[in-house]
Formats: C-alpha cells, structure tokens, sequence
C-alpha cells in the first residue's frame, strides 16, 4: 500500500479526523464550562479525564454516522496513529507542572501540548490543515501564556472553538474529495 492509498484510508475511515477533534473540543468546552461555574480544579479534571475517553467515544461516532474507524492491517499509519495519541498524555506531565508554577497557564500550556500532538497528523492524514491546526493551538497558547488572558477559562474556549471549526473544516474537506472520487468513477 502506498503512503497516498495509506493517508487516503485513514481520511474516509476517520473522516479527516471529524469525530476525534469535535469530541475533544466539546470535552474543551465542557472543561471551560466547569473552570468558569464550578472551580478550576474541576475544570482541569473534566480535561484531563475527558480526554481519556476520546478515542473510544470517537470509534463509537464514527460508528453511528457509518464509518469504518478502522483501517486494513496493511496501512502502517495505524501505527503512527496510536503513537501520536499517546503524546498527549505524556506531554499532560508538562502541562501540569506548568500549572503549578502559575494556575492560569495550564489551557495554554494545554494548547501547546495539543497542538504539537496535530502536526505528525498531516502525514498521518495527508491533510496540511492539521499543520494549520496545530500552529493556532500552538501560537494561541503561547501568546496566552505570555500576554494573559481576559479569565482562566478563555484558553478553554478558544481551544474548543478552533478544534470545532477545523473538525468541520476536515469532514467538508473528505466529503468534497468523496464526491471527486465518486464522480470521476461514475463518469
């Protein structure tokens, strides 16, 4: 299988990665929430353990809208695939001890964290608007951490906004390919 057919299979069985991000920006979104009407702790752990449950809820979607979420044995990306996702929690180390040194800075440390986990994703997907995702997480991040923000939960908001918008941005992007290919068969 070649690496085009490879990152081919990996965009229709994931559908760009729509259901993986759109999962992960409501656990932002519901993290923001918690940070700003609970406590901020709270909101740190609806996060971290929300984040854990991204895959499996991601399988079961992609499930529901009658995708495969899964590859053929012969695609090595898979591979590739796992190893990115195990970069979150390891780098989450990071996040955390950003933290402690100063509270306001863990969803931009988190930003960064998840926004360096997107760029292996554009071999991955063949798709460069995970580069484009994951500068933003990336340059928003920092930028929070050095200017400040306006509250704690701001981080969150945004995070869960730009991985909404690119989540829809990758499903149009594999569905406009399906139709090409699609016309191009029957034509």
């Amino acid at each position: 299988m070649s690496i085009l057919d490879a990152q081919r299979e990996m965009r229709r069985a994931f559908l760009g990665g729509f259901a993986g991000q759109l999962i992960a920006g409501v656990i932002w979104a519901a993290s923001a929430a918690f940070t700003l009407l609970a406590a901020p702790n709270v909101g740190i752990a609806v996060l971290f353990f929300g984040s854990m449950a991204i895959f499996p809820l991601t399988q079961g979607l992609l499930r529901l809208i009658g995708r495969p979420a899964k590859v053929g044995a012969e695609n090595g990306l898979w591979a590739l695939g796992a190893q990115i996702a195990f970069t979150v929690p390891l780098n989450f180390l990071l996040v955390f001890a950003a933290t402690f040194y100063r509270h306001d800075w863990f969803y931009p440390a988190a930003m960064i964290a998840v926004g360096a986990h997107y760029l292996p994703f554009v071999t991955l997907y063949g798709m460069r608007m995970f580069a484009v995702l994951g500068a933003l997480l990336v340059g928003a991040g920092t930028a929070l951490a050095m200017v400040g923000t306006p509250f704690l939960s701001f981080g969150g908001w945004l995070g869960a906004a730009l991985l909404i918008a690119f989540a829809l941005i990758g499903r149009w992007q594999v569905l406009a390919e399906e139709r090409r290919l699609h016309h191009s068969d029957g034509a």
